[in-house]
């Protein structure tokens, strides 16, 4: 099932969540700074590729305020527990499935939460399109 870790101030979110309700996509929704839990930045560490890295938002006010903690070298569970006390440290949205994970709204990317014969479909269709014109 996907996950889709939000914050609803967040037009990102905003336009993840319309795009997984135009494809009809299930999807749970994790309003980051109610429903954090240290198993949900486990698994979305354990789908990175660069560790918090890919995650943390360096730009966010959290970030600045805890510069000196996270340059600190720091255990995972303590990492874990700093990002779930401060879930503004997260980038958002993060769309995340048991094997794949997007961080920010980016139409292109977000596609691989499509089926395979939706997009299969999609690109028949396309080339139909072009074929034509």
């Amino acid at each position: 099932m996907i996950t889709l870790y939000m914050s609803t101030s967040s037009a990102s979110s905003r336009k993840a969540r319309a795009w997984l309700n135009k494809y009809h996509l299930s999807f749970k929704e994790k309003n980051v700074f109610k429903e954090l839990s240290k198993e949900d930045v486990l698994h979305l560490l354990s789908l990175t590729e660069n560790g918090t890295e890919d995650i943390l938002s360096t730009r966010s006010q959290s970030f600045k305020q805890l510069k000196n903690k996270l340059n600190e070298d720091l255990s995972l569970s303590k990492m874990v527990d700093l990002i779930t006390q401060n879930p503004g440290l997260l980038k958002r949205p993060i769309i995340a499935d048991d094997h794949r994970m997007q961080v920010g709204y980016n139409e292109e990317d977000i596609r691989q939460f499509l089926p395979r014969d939706i997009r299969k479909a999609e690109l028949i269709e396309a080339q139909r399109i072009a074929d034509a014109a």
